[in-house]
C-alpha cells in the first residue's frame, strides 16, 4: 500500500501562468502604472492566483519584468526557474517571440507549427487576453509584441522531452489550466500523447515505449530506432497503448525490466510499484513452481526460474499488449535485467 502524504500538498502554478503574471507586470510598467510588487492573473477556470514580481526594468518604449515559477509540492524540473516577459510595440495584434531559453519548434505533430517559439496555445491565450483587458481599462492600443525568456531554459530542456519532440533551444511555455497539481500523472501522459502526435506527423514506421533509460537504451540498439521514435512511457503502459489505439501507428515495441514486464504480463496498466504489484501466487500458478509463492521480487523468481520465466512473462505481456491495441498495429515486447541484460524478446508470432 502506498503511503499517504502527511499533509495536503500544495499546487504550484505553470510556466504559463507565470509569463502571462511576467506580462501583465510588464504592461503596468510599459503603461504608466508603475513597477508592482505584486499582480494577479486570471486562470482559464477563473482563480485569481497573485505573483511576487522579482524582477521590472524598462527602457525607451519596452518593459520587462520577472516571475519565480513556484511548483508547489511537485517535482518539476522548473520549479525556481525565472520566467521574464518584455513588452514594446508591434506591427499589429499581438506578436509572440521566443527569447533566450524558450525553444523553438522544428517539427510538426505540436499544438504550435513548425518556426514557431514553443509557446502552446492556452498560455498564449492568456497573454493575449490580458494585453486586450488592459489595453481596453487604459485606453491603449492592443498592439504588443511579447517576447518571453527563461534565462536557464537551454539547460533545463535537456531534462525535458523538448529534444525529442523537435524543440530545440529551450523550455516550452506550457499550460491548459495554469495550476501545477503535484506529482500529477496527467503532465506525463500528455507528454507521451504528444511524442505519438510528432512520431506519426513524422510518418515514423516504429515507435516504442520502455519503462526507464537501461531498457530504452536496449530496445532502442536492438532496432536502430531514432530519439523521436521513443516513448518514454515510464509507468504509464496502458495510458501509452490506449492512446496508440485511437492514433494508430505501423508497429510499437514495449521494453522493461522484469518486474514491471511481469505486472503487464498479469494485467497491470500502471506498473508503479505504489499501485501494482505482481501476483507471486498467479506466477507460481503459470510455472508450476510453489517456490515462486514465498518470492518477494520478479528477479528473485526470475533466479530460480531462469529463462523460462523470461520467456513465459513476454509472451503473456505481448498478449496484453495485443488486447489494447487494433488488428493493425504490430507489436513486439523486449525484458531485460536491472544491468541492461536480455532476458527475452517476442517477435510478431511469440518468443524467439
Amino acid at each position: 500500500m502506498s503511503r499517504k502524504p502527511d499533509r495536503e500538498l500544495r499546487r504550484g502554478w505553470t510556466t504559463g501562468a507565470c509569463a502571462t503574471a511576467a506580462t501583465r507586470a510588464a504592461l503596468m510598467m510599459l503603461w504608466g502604472e508603475g513597477k508592482p510588487e505584486k499582480v494577479r492573473i486570471t486562470l482559464p477556470r477563473g482563480e485569481r492566483p497573485e505573483f511576487e514580481v522579482v524582477e521590472a526594468r524598462q527602457g525607451e518604449g519596452w518593459a520587462e519584468a520577472g516571475i519565480v515559477k513556484d511548483a508547489g509540492d511537485d517535482p518539476d524540473v522548473t520549479h525556481g526557474t525565472l520566467i521574464l516577459s518584455r513588452v514594446e510595440a508591434s506591427g499589429g495584434g499581438v506578436v509572440f517571440v521566443g527569447g533566450r531559453g524558450v525553444g523553438q519548434v522544428t517539427k510538426p505533430g505540436l499544438p504550435i507549427p513548425p518556426g514557431e517559439p514553443a509557446i502552446n496555445p492556452v498560455p498564449r491565450q492568456m497573454m493575449t487576453q490580458t494585453v486586450e483587458e488592459m489595453a481596453t481599462r487604459l485606453g491603449q492600443t492592443p498592439d504588443i509584441q511579447i517576447t518571453v525568456s527563461v534565462p536557464a531554459g537551454e539547460e533545463l530542456a535537456a531534462k525535458t522531452w523538448n529534444p525529442r519532440l523537435g524543440i530545440k533551444g529551450g523550455l516550452s511555455i506550457l499550460g491548459t489550466t495554469g495550476i501545477v497539481r503535484p506529482f500529477s500523472c496527467a503532465a506525463w501522459i500528455a507528454s507521451i500523447h504528444r511524442g505519438v502526435d510528432v512520431a506519426r506527423a513524422e510518418g515514423l514506421a516504429h515507435v516504442a515505449g520502455c519503462t526507464g533509460a537501461t531498457s530504452e537504451r536496449v530496445v532502442q540498439g536492438l532496432y536502430g530506432l531514432p530519439d523521436h521514435a521513443m516513448l518514454d512511457m515510464g509507468d504509464f503502459a496502458g495510458g501509452m497503448l490506449k492512446y496508440i489505439a485511437k492514433h494508430p501507428l505501423p508497429r510499437v515495441s514495449i521494453g522493461g525490466g522484469i518486474g514491471k514486464i511481469t505486472k503487464l504480463a498479469q494485467g497491470a496498466r500502471d506498473l508503479h510499484s505504489g499501485r501494482s504489484q505482481v501476483d507471486f501466487d498467479l506466477l507460481a500458478d503459470w510455472l508450476g513452481d510453489a517456490r515462486l509463492r514465498e518470492c518477494n521480487t520478479a528477479l528473485q523468481a526470475y533466479e530460480i526460474m531462469g529463462k523460462d520465466m523470461a520467456d513465459m512473462v513476454a509472451q503473456k505481456a505481448l498478449f496484453e499488449v495485443r488486447k489494447m491495441l487494433p488488428d493493425g498495429v504490430e507489436s513486439d515486447v523486449v525484458v531485460i535485467d536491472r544491468a541492461g541484460k536480455l532476458l527475452a524478446r517476442t517477435d510478431g508470432e511469440g518468443v524467439q
